[in-house]
């Protein structure tokens, strides 16, 4: 028995202890002050029922009781009124013992009645909240896939009505370059309008790249030999800009029941995004973790950051913050992630850099 179970006990067995000696030892002729202690026999008594409930009220009261019923045979003798009066006193101390202990145990069974109904009460209101937040996130999810619809469908006509005379413009112009020799004003313009229509033909292809559905085709692959690809394609691009590029180690493949090609394709939007937002001298870092739903990308660098209202958008088709960019590279790359049953989200801070968060599950 612990000793938190054992101070309970060893107070009332010392109360009632010290109560019946002051009996004992009191003069019998000091009437009043037996009176005054016969009444302290109820602390206990109403201690123990509050503690124990009703089988420990009714025992504390036996065992007062048990210890009184000397006294009042051995010392009090011959007067009968006032023996009267004492097995009274008894048979009260077992009533208040009794009904205090009761009033204490059906306390106490109400008290957690009420704890286990709060209990069930937050466990709703817990299970409403996760049902509410899986209902926005739908809603959201059918909001993006309405866009996606319409995108889908513009698509097709852009393909037709704009890639086919945009490679006729392109095709003439370079005819006329050659006519021209560099230096001349009309060679500059067209190679204006060359580059124009390189930037339109990659504002379609990933028009149509974000529209085109995902390959159904999938198959085990790692994320380490992923992320090193990358970082090996955009390694000449890092040195360039100044900027240090660091995959960290990590023991294992991870793999992943993915398409890679299209792994890939998100993972270097990521990373490009994070070369292009970092200054010189700054640092693009690429972090895998393996998390209890599967993996975790970290991709963080130290650039300019993203301010509060244009982090809300970057997701949104056609927002960018670059002067030449389409604004649907990081809407495609959510879209692969999420089509791999991931999740993409985005930390930054003004002045301190951005962290891309990139969770896949593992392969089963």
């Amino acid at each position: 028995m612990e000793k938190s179970s054992l101070i309970r006990p060893v107070i009332l067995g010392a109360c009632i202890i010290a109560i019946s000696l002051l009996h004992y030892f009191t003069p019998l002729h000091l009437h009043y002050l037996h009176d005054i202690f016969q009444r302290f026999y109820y602390l206990p008594i109403i201690l123990a029922a509050l503690w124990f409930g009703f089988r420990g009220g009714l025992l504390c009261s036996i065992i007062v009781s048990i210890a009184y019923a000397p006294h009042i045979l051995f010392q009090w003798g011959g007067h009968l009124t006032v023996e009267m009066e004492k097995y009274l006193e008894i048979v009260l101390y077992n009533v208040v013992g009794a009904l205090t202990g009761l009033l204490s145990q059906r306390e106490r069974e109400r008290t957690v009645e009420l704890q286990k109904t709060a209990r069930g009460l937050e466990e709703s209101y817990q299970q409403l909240q996760q049902q509410s937040e899986r209902i926005i996130a739908i809603e959201e999810q059918l909001r993006r896939a309405e866009k996606l619809s319409t995108l889908g469908e513009m698509a097709a006509v852009l393909a037709h009505e704009i890639r086919n005379p945009l490679g006729s413009i392109r095709g003439t112009a370079e005819i006329l370059k050659d006519d021209y020799k560099p230096g001349d004003p009309k060679h500059e313009f067209i190679e204006i309008q060359i580059k124009e229509t390189e930037r339109l033909n990659r504002v379609v292809e990933d028009f149509l790249r974000m529209a085109r559905p995902q390959p159904a085709e999938m198959s085990r692959c790692s994320l380490v030999e992923e992320l090193e690809t990358v970082v090996t394609l955009v390694a000449r691009d890092a040195h360039d800009r100044g900027v240090t590029l660091r995959l960290a180690p990590f023991s294992g493949t991870a793999m992943v029941t993915a398409n890679g090609e299209k792994l890939r394709q998100a993972f270097l939007n990521i990373v490009i995004n994070a070369l292009q937002a970092t200054p010189s001298n700054g640092r693009v870092e690429i972090a895998l973790h393996k998390v209890e739903s599967g993996y975790e990308i970290k991709v963080s660098d130290t650039g300019t950051g993203i301010d509060a209202d244009s982090l809300t958008k970057i997701f949104e088709p056609f927002f960018t913050t670059k002067p030449d960019g389409t604004g649907l590279g990081l809407a495609i790359t959510r879209k692969i992630i999420e089509g791999h049953g991931g999740t993409l989200t985005v930390e930054s801070e003004v002045g301190k850099g951005t962290t891309v968060e990139v969770r896949l599950p593992a392969s089963h």
